[in-house]
């Protein structure tokens, strides 16, 4: 079932989509872009400062998820759950969001880790319903 099609529309699904990003960046103190993104790297809804070209942001996602899956398979660790990148001004973490969906977050260097992979989990799971329950 593709994720676009929807008795509701595609207006409402990402409507319900920015509402969970928009509830993530208010909760998790030092995010500063939050994605969602296809498999194939395509930005469904995201919030990202100007600097940051939005299609850029989403194909980057795509590009470590593809990699990350392939590290971990190859290495026998199982179903990758999230890709960690720290560098030295902050975070990027990206997590599944369901079959269809990657959920990218870019994050400073103050941002309470522990919390930040709490709030990314719940908002991935509303993600995955709000695409999957169509």
């Amino acid at each position: 079932m593709s994720i676009y099609s929807s008795q509701y529309g595609i207006e409402s699904i990402n409507a319900e989509l920015m509402e969970c990003i928009n509830e993530l960046r208010f909760r998790s103190v030092g995010i500063v872009d939050v994605a969602v993104v296809s498999l194939e790297g395509l930005p469904l809804v995201s919030l990202v400062m100007e600097r940051v070209e939005e299609t850029r942001f989403a194909a980057m996602t795509a590009a470590m998820l593809s990699l990350g899956e392939r590290v971990s398979t190859e290495l026998n660790k199982g179903l990758l759950k999230k890709i960690f990148v720290e560098g030295d001004h902050g975070y990027i973490v990206s997590m599944q969001a369901g079959e269809n969906a990657v959920l990218t977050v870019s994050a400073t260097n103050d941002t309470k880790l522990g919390l930040l992979f709490l709030d990314m989990a719940r908002a991935s799971e509303k993600i995955s319903k709000i695409l999957t329950y169509r």
